[in-house]
């Protein structure tokens, strides 16, 4: 069987937990590319990538921003789908977001928030994440003519050509959040699909909400005044 031609790109930190218990469903042997972008895992993670046969790169500056922009310039394909291994994010998902890149769009979203999908906030009753996620991307939507459900999350899938073209240049989190915005400016054709997101495995997610919510504000001011 011909394997897709696409690029699997594996963002981790300290994700060993959650490598042990997803990567046996990931996809590795149907993708043409696969490799791993990691910024120094101190928890066994680097060894897990050797003893599996994965090539990673090591990143020297980091957020989550460079990490985008490593992976597109190490990738030798068109189609580029991140995803990272904490739990969160449902392999089996994959090929879908390789699939809907192969059929003309642009950028490929799997959305938390469209009907059939979950958050792994649902079960809680102070669903913060779930909250400012969703009013970030109406914000977004109102500003820049989006009909997005899902602006922020980062398993997603983006061309080469579209990435270079928006050229984002956020760091950390913002990246995924630049990238939807900067696509719906420049009318690209972005395409969302129902998730389920599942819990963590291990550790917790170094994503701090008010934090990141700081970053996204600064996002909007600057794509909207200045971008």
């Amino acid at each position: 069987m011909d394997k897709i031609k696409g690029t699997l790109v594996i963002l981790t930190w300290n994700e060993i937990d959650g490598l042990k218990n997803v990567f046996n469903k990931i996809p590795v042997d149907e993708i043409d590319e696969v490799f791993a972008i990691d910024p120094g895992s101190t928890d066994g993670t680097l060894e897990f990538y050797k003893d599996n046969g994965i090539r990673f790169i090591m990143q020297n500056i980091k957020g989550r921003g460079e990490a985008f922009r490593i992976a597109f310039r190490e990738a030798r394909n068109d189609d580029v789908v991140f995803f990272s291994p904490d739990g969160n994010e449902n392999p089996e998902d994959i090929l879908k977001i390789f699939q809907y890149l192969g059929e003309s769009n642009d950028m490929v979203i799997a959305s938390r928030f469209m009907k059939g999908a979950r958050c792994d906030e649902d079960n809680k009753f102070i669903k913060i994440r779930k909250f400012g996620n969703k009013t970030f991307t109406k914000i977004a939507n109102i500003l820049f003519r989006g009909k997005l459900t899902d602006s922020i999350n980062g398993f997603r899938g983006i061309k080469k050509e579209a990435f270079e073209k928006i050229n984002p240049d956020a760091h950390h989190f913002g990246i995924e959040f630049q990238t939807s915005i900067r696509a719906m400016k420049s009318k690209m054709k972005i395409f969302e699909f129902p998730t389920i997101e599942r819990e963590r495995f291990g550790g917790e997610s170094t994503a701090r909400s008010f934090k990141v919510g700081y970053q996204f504000v600064g996002l909007l001011v600057k794509e909207f005044f200045y971008g």
